[in-house]
């Protein structure tokens, strides 16, 4: 049997803190980090999707950020190659390779060797699938959803219009539900031994707080200037969902004040925290740290590191 790569993972829901804390770790053990967010692989969206900065990298290689274009197509599939072939390059020049993001299908589908398949696609029902979304919208279509594959249902959100066609498409194809399909493409067992570090708040308010916050800077950073620009340029269902996007278009259509459509936006980031950390706690082998109940979210992860990983 081969013996299986060290890989190290950071996962928790959006502003939970896991960008500086994987860029630490990194510096502290000669890492490099592969990015598993499903917005920020696009261009242009840096304010919306919190692309770190160069000097919050900190000289840090980042995998999977920044290079594809918002109407380009992109699948999880294409994901989890890519970041297999970013793992292995940086295991072959003598680093760690660090997973972080909140993107749970990702994060899943990479750790656990997902087997995709590219059979079972129909462009003609794909594109009628889609008229549909575009005609009905997502919340109308996850609706369907829930009545015959309820468990993939609950992983998506309206705006996820790949994944809720896909999943119908599977369907209706095979006969077979997404989350079946998923079940039986994990019979490979994954090149990597992980360890994986989530990052949560007991006290759940205070997590809130640090996505209202952060909602803050991103207006002050110029959200609604970017928001303006992408709707000029982009007309792509996938990217235009961003939250931090469509909570603001209301606005810029004049149907929504201002303070309203902050409101929406910082509501619906704290919802999304919260869809998040329900998706990663099922995944038992997420070795969880409470940041609000430690000193160092930094030097709690290194005790587990130095338990598992090293």
């Amino acid at each position: 049997m081969n013996k299986k790569e060290k890989l190290l993972a950071v996962v928790g829901p959006t502003a939970s803190g896991k960008t500086s804390l994987s860029i630490e770790l990194a510096k502290a053990h000669n890492g490099e980090i592969i990015s598993a967010d499903s917005m920020q692989i696009y261009k242009g969206m840096s304010i919306a999707t919190a692309k770190p900065d160069a000097d919050e990298i900190q000289g840090i290689p980042h995998y999977l950020i920044d290079f594809l274009d918002p109407d380009d197509t992109f699948s999880v599939s294409e994901y989890v190659n890519l970041a297999d072939k970013a793992a292995k390059n940086i295991i072959a020049r003598g680093k760690l390779p660090i997973l972080c993001g909140g993107t749970g299908l990702y994060v899943r589908s990479f750790l656990e060797n997902i087997q995709f398949s590219d059979e079972n696609n129909d462009p003609q029902l794909r594109k009628r699938l889609t008229e549909r979304y575009k005609n009905e919208g997502g919340e109308k279509l996850l609706e369907e959803l829930k009545a015959f594959d309820p468990e993939t249902a609950a992983a998506l959100l309206p705006s996820n219009s790949k994944r809720i066609i896909r999943a119908f498409e599977i369907y209706l194809l095979t006969g077979v539900t997404m989350s079946e399909s998923v079940k039986k493409s994990r019979s490979v067992p994954s090149p990597y031994d992980k360890t994986v570090i989530g990052i949560t708040y007991s006290d759940r308010e205070k997590l809130y707080e640090r996505i209202n916050k952060r909602v803050d800077i991103m207006l002050e950073s110029g959200l609604i200037e970017e928001t303006r620009s992408f709707y000029k340029r982009e007309n792509s269902i996938t990217a235009s969902a961003a939250i931090g996007y469509k909570e603001l278009k209301p606005y810029l259509d004049g149907t929504l004040s201002l303070d309203e459509a902050i409101e929406n936006l910082k509501r619906e980031t704290r919802r999304y925290a919260k869809r998040q950390l329900t998706w990663f706690r099922r995944d038992k082998y997420i070795h969880w740290i409470e940041a609000d109940k430690v000193d160092s979210v930094f030097d709690e992860a290194e005790k587990i590191i130095s338990k598992y990983l090293l």
